[in-house]
């Protein structure tokens, strides 16, 4: 078994459930230490129960306060952080005439608000030659009917992530994004507004959009997200890597 992550200092937003904890397992498998927050307690102490060693503090990323307890539980257990995963997000459907400034703050409080100014918080507790790794979508990209909100936000978080990652150079912090497609998650059952068979119809639609002829499950994208954060990308900052199963590309 790799051990690229033996003895490092894993910070994960969003690591209670989907592709945020399928990393967890993969980089505690890989010898890392490990906390995790999430808005979802019984979530998180599932996760903890699973993960050997890992710590959780319950907290949204909306509030940005809530990093001052999560900073507090990095520094009694881990002091300094080398790997950051911002994975939490939120989704939310709603065609162009229907969406409220309410929804929109909600999708971009959490997706683009919550996501920077956790990073910020974050950086002064980073070792120098870290690595910055942050969850978008190829919504960011792509014109999806009713996606309107939450690509705005990804699209804004696909910015930001290139403006820390030449900031951060003095540092040797590498700063990447990966952008899912449709992937199998339970963030697919958290769309405000939708029923259980609204989701099935999008799950459909998506296995069919996919060049692949399916969606990605949570580990395939989990695998990218350790790659961009290892010495084996080295040489690379700034990006945003598509695992979409050829959305995008093709």
């Amino acid at each position: 078994m790799s051990a690229r992550f033996h003895g490092k200092n894993i910070l994960i937003l969003g690591g209670n459930s989907g592709i945020g904890l399928a990393a967890a397992r993969l980089f505690v498998d890989e010898g890392a230490r490990l906390v995790l927050t999430g808005r979802n307690a019984e979530t998180l102490q599932a996760a903890v129960d699973e993960l050997p060693g890992a710590r959780a503090v319950q907290a949204d990323i909306a509030d940005i306060n809530a990093m001052h307890s999560v900073l507090e539980t990095v520094d009694a257990v881990l002091g300094s952080i080398d790997v950051l995963f911002v994975n939490a997000g939120v989704g939310g459907f709603a065609p162009v005439g229907e969406v409220t400034p309410e929804f929109w703050d909600q999708v971009h409080s959490v997706n683009l608000r919550g996501c920077y100014f956790a990073i910020q918080d974050a950086l002064p507790k980073m070792n120098d030659g870290g690595a910055i790794v942050i969850t978008g979508s190829i919504g960011s990209i792509a014109a999806v009917p009713g996606n309107v909100a939450y690509a705005a936000a990804k699209a804004g978080l696909r910015a930001m992530a290139r403006i820390v990652a030449k900031e951060m150079l003095p540092r040797k912090i590498r700063v990447n994004v990966v952008s899912p497609g449709p992937t199998d998650t339970p963030l697919l059952h958290r769309n405000p507004g939708m029923s259980e068979n609204d989701v099935q119809a999008l799950r459909e639609h998506m296995n069919s959009v996919v060049p692949m002829g399916r969606m990605g499950d949570a580990e395939e994208v989990a695998n990218a997200v350790l790659f961009l954060a290892s010495d084996q990308a080295s040489f690379i900052t700034g990006v945003d890597l598509m695992v979409d199963g050829g959305c995008v590309e093709l």
